[in-house]
């Protein structure tokens, strides 16, 4: 009766936000190619390649996810070279980062609504060797439908921030049915383990190996070379000081214009480089700038460009997906976005790599526990609003040592923290089921 009602509710639910799905459609083309995908409808090539054989499912949200996602495809297949995979995605962007890493012959698909017919279709297609869940994906009839077939359902880097803990709380009726349905959940932090069985999972079936985000990204000298030339072709020299604003909501490209304006003159070699979090939003970020009399020059428009004299522009906007990582390793100071305007926050991992001085806002509730850490280990500076964001990246630009013993404590950081993928791969490769 319980799963009988959820399913009302959904479906509900699911109409009611049809509007909203029509709008992210005619807003994103990304959003519409192949949206009956999410009805578990595939042409007949899809179709084909399916029936070949049975593959491990991961199911990964957005961005961040779907690179974890692919670590541990890349580390399941070192050590079972006969696996093959199935990833979904949520969202349009998470699906063309993963469209440009799959290799054959694995599979990506759009994540299919939660109705019971859809995830039988969906179930039925794959035939999954094992079910992986990125993060905090509990969705009951996925679940329920599988743990009925007999397929192994984990969850892996699993996290439950306080605002869905406390959303979480209100639905344990769910929950407490849910989570034991789970062969196994893998955790970011003793706090997530925590939350986790006061949601009503057995303690015996929660771990804690700590966070796969320190092991997803590698360093791509080849990219990182192109982002340089890119720079270059911006008129923005080797030496110039760079400000990156890595994955900007609204608002909080407005704060570093004017920050950058501010600070010009101090800095005459200063450029600004501009990734906004969703590159359909170029022309509201285009707007900003020109409301400020700079200059800027498009990623896009760069290709092929090889002109090496240009005048330096104020701003290069990248608005191109997929590459935010190299350009990274040429900034000097680096504002990670969805912070300080907007809540949430976003990985802090990929600048760390390149072991470069990191500064966020203080809305970071997505990853308390990176933060946690790298906070105690003074590896980033947290700032608390603009006024003081703008006087922390000052502060950088103008000391070249504090901005190599931020970069330098990251880079450490990482490599004392790296280890959750093996910790979690010895539980879960032997809950593969035998290909079908």
């Amino acid at each position: 009766m319980v799963w009988f009602f959820y399913n009302i509710l959904f479906v509900v639910g699911f109409v009611l936000l049809l509007p909203h799905f029509c709008k992210r459609m005619w807003k994103r083309g990304g959003y519409r190619k192949n949206f009956l995908q999410r009805l578990a409808v595939f042409d007949a090539e899809t179709r084909r390649e399916l029936e070949k054989e049975s593959r491990v499912w991961i199911h990964a949200v957005s961005v961040g996810e779907t690179y974890v996602a692919f670590r541990f495809m890349e580390a399941m297949r070192k050590a079972r070279p006969d696996l093959s995979f199935v990833l979904s995605t949520t969202t349009s962007t998470a699906h063309a980062i993963a469209r440009g890493k799959m290799v054959s012959p694995d599979v990506l698909l759009y994540f299919p609504v939660d109705i019971p017919p859809v995830m039988r279709r969906m179930v039925r297609l794959i035939r999954p060797r094992l079910l992986i869940l990125v993060e905090t994906e509990f969705w009951p009839n996925l679940i329920r439908i599988s743990r009925r077939n007999n397929i192994p359902v984990v969850l892996i880097n699993g996290r439950i921030s306080q605002k869905s803990f406390g959303g979480y709380r209100k639905l344990r009726m769910f929950t407490r049915r849910l989570l034991p349905e789970l062969n196994a959940m893998f955790m970011q932090s003793a706090q997530d383990h925590e939350r986790l069985v006061a949601l009503g999972a057995p303690p015996e079936k929660v771990f804690v190996p700590g966070s796969a985000k320190y092991e997803i990204v590698d360093r791509n000298p080849e990219g990182e070379a192109q982002a340089r030339q890119v720079l270059r072709q911006a008129g923005i020299h080797d030496q110039a000081l760079v400000i990156l604003g890595g994955s900007t909501w609204a608002g909080e490209e407005a704060v570093l214009l004017d920050s950058y304006r501010e600070m010009k003159n101090d800095f005459p070699t200063l450029a600004l480089v501009l990734v906004p979090r969703h590159f359909e939003r170029s022309d509201e970020v285009i707007a900003a700038i020109e409301q400020r009399g700079m200059t800027y020059v498009r990623r896009s428009q760069l290709q092929g460009d090889t002109t090496p004299d240009k005048p330096v522009a104020d701003v290069l906007l990248v608005d191109t997906t997929g590459e935010l990582k190299n350009f990274y390793a040429s900034a000097t100071v680096i504002f990670v976005g969805k912070s300080l305007t907007v809540h949430g926050g976003q990985n802090v991992i990929e600048p760390a790599v390149c072991r470069k001085p990191i500064v966020v806002g203080p809305n970071m509730e997505n990853f308390p526990a990176i933060m946690e850490d790298f906070l105690s280990a003074d590896a980033l500076r947290q700032v608390r609003d603009a006024h003081e964001l703008k006087a922390t990246i000052r502060a950088l630009l103008a000391d070249e040592n504090e901005r190599n013993t931020l970069g330098a404590r990251a880079g450490r950081l990482l490599e004392e923290k790296a280890g959750a993928v093996d910790k979690t791969l010895a539980h879960v490769l032997p809950l593969i089921r035998p290909a079908t």
